[in-house]
């Protein structure tokens, strides 16, 4: 039993850590999800009505954009979008990592620079799931065409 407990406190750890950079790289889903998740529990909807309604809205949230960026061809709206998948996964990533900088240090100014570097991490992770998810399919035949 001592061995197995340091160990289930590793995986425990690792476990929480993985779904924290989750949530945090799907922030506005994640978000939309929620607050139309309470919203309905709130209305009458029940528990299981409010995590339905949660689930299919941030379900459709994720698909607006994959469409939004499989059919728009301005590259300027695609970055647009982009930017609004990404900003609130920005913020995310640095309020969770800088509350795990509390807990580890006491300086503020390593709390920050570690909370930033988190921010750019999970910036970068949001972007590269968020345009891997989306076919690129009428701006690569564009391209393609001439």
């Amino acid at each position: 039993m001592i061995i197995f407990g340091p160990l289930l406190v590793l995986v425990g750890i690792g476990f929480f850590c993985w779904l924290l950079f989750t949530l945090a790289v799907f922030a506005l889903p994640f978000f939309v999800g929620l607050t139309i998740g309470t919203w309905a529990f709130h209305t009458g909807a029940g528990v299981l009505g409010g995590a339905a309604a949660g689930l299919m809205a941030g379900g459709v949230t994720i698909g607006i954009g994959q469409l939004a960026l499989a059919f728009v061809s301005w590259t300027w709206l695609r970055i647009l979008i982009i930017l609004l998948y990404v900003a609130p996964a920005a913020v995310a990533g640095y309020s969770a990592t800088h509350g795990i900088a509390q807990m580890a240090m006491s300086s503020p100014a390593w709390q920050t620079v570690f909370a930033a570097v988190g921010a750019v991490a999970v910036s970068i992770t949001a972007l590269v799931r968020f345009t891997g998810m989306a076919a690129d399919g009428p701006a690569r035949q564009r391209l393609a065409r001439g």
